[in-house]
């Protein structure tokens, strides 16, 4: 398994995050850390460690882009 860092903006709102971490799961991802880093105009900004199956997060990165409101800022390999 290789590990990512996630830069996320998502609604704030109840359940968004849980939405956010049923997409991970179902995207075969497992995640190994969460900061949140703000809440700003009505998003939330976290930073997710994600370890996900292979060396190449494509596929997660294609779930979660099809959850509404949910943008990916940036992605960083963790060594």
């Amino acid at each position: 398994m290789a590990l990512f860092r996630l830069q996320l903006s998502l609604p704030d709102r109840p359940g968004a995050l849980g939405l956010l971490a049923s997409a991970i799961g179902a995207a075969g991802g497992d995640i190994r850390g969460l900061v949140v880093v703000k809440s700003e105009g009505g998003r939330g900004f976290d930073d997710v460690t994600v370890a996900v199956p292979g060396s190449d997060p494509t596929d997660l990165l294609e779930v979660l882009g099809s959850i509404g409101g949910v943008e990916v800022i940036s992605v960083t390999a963790v060594e």
